[in-house]
């Protein structure tokens, strides 16, 4: 296992020394880190802003780092001081405007387009046996799996221009503010930053080198580093982990990254359902957010109706509210499926895009001759 992930870091590291492939049409923005496509294509890969060797409070980090990893504290200050703060990385995290509506059919249409679809149905087919055996294996739908590298990357197409040292220093230090969460998030970033070096250090090779999202996600799923250590595979069996050059070992990855959060084979990730105005109760209902709490029984006393398969379903459900806009909002009632595929992003809005565009592949590659 430990040579396994030195072999993944490496490939990452190497294969961040190289520029990322030309962008095609127009990625979407999402709210935190599904937002890098788009911002990924309006920066510079090349260093710029204030180094952190300045910086006491990251030195004093870095020094934490070599002492918990058992590593050398001139090693870890040398290439802190080096990362570099990305004023762009701090605009990108910054939250909406309090009291902005969402709009899921705008969102919806940045990543369910024929360009996307067209780019997932060439993927499919390409990589059908992996994609069949992850789903053997794993108990996750290739459409998942197409879903999820469509929207994180359109395939490999656009794996971000950021170094990954400036973009986790950036989130680690200098976290925006007015962030509703900044000072967990600051912590989360600080854990991602340790383990790259950590990794870094013990594959010997220059953490200064991978590009990824403003993030610090990396590779065709835009796995953030502690998912490397966690889930990501060999999944085409060749001795090292390449989730940049290897879409197999993508396939793979996913697939385990979506089981490891405890995927149930077999499961619908929502069900249709109707709300009757004055009749349903929204604040109970909307107040777990996205967590699946409700039985079918709570969850239709409660005003939801289901209807068909969805009456039949033994786990918890939750009531998924996506706005329109000016428009009347959408509602689905998501399982715990749907929960797993927020542990990747934490927003419906995501995990509706992951599986409608899936869902489009699908049935696009049907369509073939």
């Amino acid at each position: 296992m430990y040579r396994t992930l030195l072999a993944c870091l490496t490939l990452a590291l190497s294969a961040g020394a190289h520029s990322a492939p030309p962008a095609p049409p127009a990625k979407a923005t999402k709210p935190a880190k599904s937002t890098k496509p788009a911002a990924d294509r309006r920066a510079s890969a090349a260093p710029s802003g204030t180094p952190y060797r300045t910086r006491e409070d990251a030195l004093r980090f870095a020094d934490e780092i070599a002492e918990r990893q058992g590593l050398d504290p001139a090693w870890t200050r040398r290439f802190v001081s080096q990362a570099r703060l990305l004023p762009v990385v701090q605009k990108l995290m910054q939250p909406a405007p309090a009291g902005t509506r969402k709009n899921w059919a705008v969102y919806r249409s940045r990543f369910i387009d024929p360009v996307r679809i067209a780019a997932g149905v060439r993927f499919w087919q390409q990589h059908r046996e992996a994609l069949a055996r992850a789903e053997q294996e794993y108990g996750v739908p290739a459409e998942t799996i197409v879903g999820i590298i469509g929207v994180e990357t359109i395939y490999g197409q656009q794996m971000g221009t950021f170094r990954v040292i400036d973009a986790l220093a950036t989130l680690s230090f200098d976290h925006p503010t007015n962030h509703p969460r900044a000072a967990e998030r600051s912590a989360y970033f600080r854990g991602e930053l340790e383990q790259f070096l950590a990794l870094a250090h013990r594959a010997g090779a220059s953490p200064l080198e991978p590009l990824g999202s403003f993030a610090g996600a990396m590779g065709l799923p835009q796995f953030m580093p502690t998912s490397w250590v966690r889930w990501a595979v060999d999944f085409d069996g060749d001795g090292r982990i390449d989730l940049r050059r290897s879409p197999v070992d993508a396939i793979g990855s996913v697939a385990s990254y979506f089981k490891g959060y405890g995927w149930q084979t077999g499961m619908p990730t929502h069900y249709p359902v109707t709300l009757e105005a004055g009749r349903t109760d929204m604040d109970t209902l909307l107040a777990p957010d996205i967590l699946p709490t409700f039985s079918v029984a709570s969850f239709t006393a409660k005003g939801a109706g289901l209807q068909g398969a969805a009456l039949q379903h033994t786990g918890p459900l939750a009531l998924v509210e996506l706005q329109n806009g000016d428009a009347p909002n959408s509602y689905v009632a998501g399982t715990e499926n749907f929960y797993v595929i927020t542990r990747y992003n934490q927003s419906s809005y995501y995990a509706m895009a992951v599986i409608d565009l899936g869902r489009e592949v699908k049935e696009a590659l049907a369509r073939q001759p």
